[in-house]
């Protein structure tokens, strides 16, 4: 997820997490193997996602849990 391209849409393959809360919390945010995910920006320490109809700030180590 990290190294995505900004402004592409790309489909998650598959969320790996060791807290279920956390996985619970992304699920329920729509972030989940098959659904759509589109990098809006790149930051320092992290990135801008954007799932459905939501854009969320996301640290580097999430990001990284998210395999596209």
């Amino acid at each position: 997820m990290t190294q995505a391209k900004e402004g592409m849409e790309y489909l998650i393959k598959q969320v790996q997490t060791d807290d279920e809360e956390l996985d619970a919390f992304l699920f329920s945010l729509g972030c989940y193997a098959g659904a759509p995910i589109t990098v809006v920006s790149h930051l320092k320490g992290g990135c801008v996602v954007s799932i459905k109809d939501g854009r969320y700030n996301m640290d580097t180590q999430l990001a990284s849990a998210i395999e596209i």
